[in-house]
C-alpha cells in the first residue's frame, strides 16, 4: 500500500453512517437519510442536512433513507450516499482515490454484498473491501477474535439486531433480525396512538426511548412531556409519559432481540459455550445502550452481559483497526475488487 493511499472505514448504518479514518478516529457520524426532489430525481441534500427535512418538507422533496433493515434497499442513492462521504472525509483536494472498507449484516446474502461492493467503486473508491458487522464490532470492542475461544457479540443498530459467536477470526453462529432501533422507536409511537389517540414523529419517538426508555420497570420513574397531534380533534396537544409505559409499549421487540441470542446460543458448539458462559455477552451498537438493557438480557438468558465502551462507535472503530492490519485481518475480509 503506497503512502499515497488514503484508508476510509464506513459503517453504514441503517439510522446513521460512521466514518473512520485512521489516526484521526471517527471524522462524521450523520444520519442515513438523502433528501431527493421528486421533479427531476436528483439528490438535493445527505445526512445531517437531509435528516433535518424529515417530515417537514413540501411535497415535491422526499426524504428518503436507502439502507432498509440494514441492506441496501436502494442503489443509486446508497452511491450518491457513499460518494458524499468519501469526499466530506478526504476534504476535497484529495488527487488518490482511497481503500474503503464498508461493513455489511452478518446476514447479507453475496448479491448484496457485491452491490455494497460495486457502490463504493462507483462512489471513487481504489479498492473495496466488505466485513461483516459483528466480526468489525468485536474487534472495535478490543475481543482478541484471533484466539480459539467463543466471544459473542451482540450489536443491536437502527436497522437490525446482528448476534454471533466468533471463534478463530470467523463467525461460527450467528443470527440476524429486524429488530432494532426503529422497530422500537415504531412501538412507542404506536403505543401513543392507541394509548393516549396522540400522533407523535419519528424523532419524538426517538427522544422518549432515549431520555425515558428503559429495558426494565424502574423503581424510581423518568417522566417526559409528550408533544402531538390529537387524533381525533386534529390539534396539538401534550401528555405526560413515563418509563414503565415505554418499557410495556417495548416489550415485544425486546423479546424478539433476546429470542436471536437464544437461537444463536442453541446453535453454538459446547466447547464454545463454555466459554461464553466464562466471558460473558458484549453489548455493542446504538439501541444497545438503553437502560438496563445487559440486565435483561442476563435475567433471560443466564449469562452476564456488559455495554462494551463506545458502544456506538465499535463497528467504526473496527474497520479502523482492520485498514491498519489488512494482513492480518486477510481471512476477515470477503471481497476485494
Amino acid at each position: 500500500m503506497s503512502l499515497f493511499t488514503k484508508r476510509i472505514g464506513i459503517d453504514l448504518g441503517t439510522a446513521n453512517t460512521l466514518v473512520f479514518v485512521p489516526g484521526k478516529g471517527v471524522v462524521l457520524n450523520e444520519p442515513s437519510v438523502v433528501a431527493i426532489s421528486e421533479e427531476d430525481n436528483s439528490i438535493l441534500a445527505v445526512g445531517n442536512e437531509a435528516k433535518t427535512m424529515v417530515g417537514r418538507t413540501p411535497d415535491n422533496i422526499i426524504a428518503y433513507k436507502p439502507m432498509k433493515d440494514g441492506v441496501i434497499a436502494d442503489y443509486r442513492v446508497t452511491e450518491a450516499m457513499l460518494r458524499y462521504y468519501i469526499e466530506k472525509a478526504l476534504g476535497s483536494w484529495h488527487v488518490f482515490k482511497p481503500d474503503v472498507l464498508v461493513s455489511v449484516p452478518a446476514g447479507v446474502t453475496s448479491t448484496e454484498r457485491r452491490a455494497v461492493v460495486e457502490a463504493a467503486l462507483r462512489a471513487g473508491a481504489k479498492n473495496a473491501y466488505v466485513v461483516k458487522e459483528p466480526i468489525l464490532a468485536a474487534i472495535g470492542a478490543g475481543i482478541p477474535i484471533h484466539e480459539a475461544m467463543g466471544n459473542m457479540i451482540v450489536d443491536i443498530g437502527g436497522g437490525t439486531t446482528d448476534v454471533a459467536v466468533i471463534s478463530l477470526g470467523g463467525i461460527v453462529s450467528a443470527a440476524s433480525v429486524k429488530y432494532a432501533g426503529n422497530k422500537i422507536d415504531q412501538a412507542i409511537a404506536d403505543y401513543i396512538k392507541k394509548t393516549y389517540n396522540l400522533a407523535i414523529g419519528d424523532k419524538m419517538a426517538e427522544d422518549i426511548k432515549i431520555k425515558i426508555g428503559s429495558a426494565l420497570p424502574l423503581e424510581d420513574e423518568l417522566k417526559m412531556d409528550i408533544k402531538g397531534r390529537d387524533f381525533i380533534t386534529g390539534l396539538p396537544r401534550s401528555i405526560e409519559l413515563k418509563t414503565n409505559e415505554v418499557v410495556k409499549a417495548i416489550g415485544r421487540e425486546l423479546r424478539e432481540m433476546i429470542q436471536a441470542i437464544k437461537s444463536v446460543l442453541q446453535e453454538t458448539p459446547p466447547e464454545l459455550s463454555a466459554d461464553i458462559i466464562d466471558r460473558g455477552i458484549i453489548m455493542t451498537g446504538g439501541t444497545s445502550q438503553l437502560r438496563n438493557f445487559p440486565e435483561l438480557v442476563f435475567r433471560r438468558v443466564g449469562i452476564k452481559a456488559q455495554l462494551s465502551k463506545d458502544a456506538l462507535y465499535c463497528v467504526a472503530k473496527g474497520t479502523g483497526i482492520v485498514l491498519d492490519h489488512l494482513d492480518t485481518y486477510k481471512r476477515t475480509i470477503v471481497s476485494k475488487r
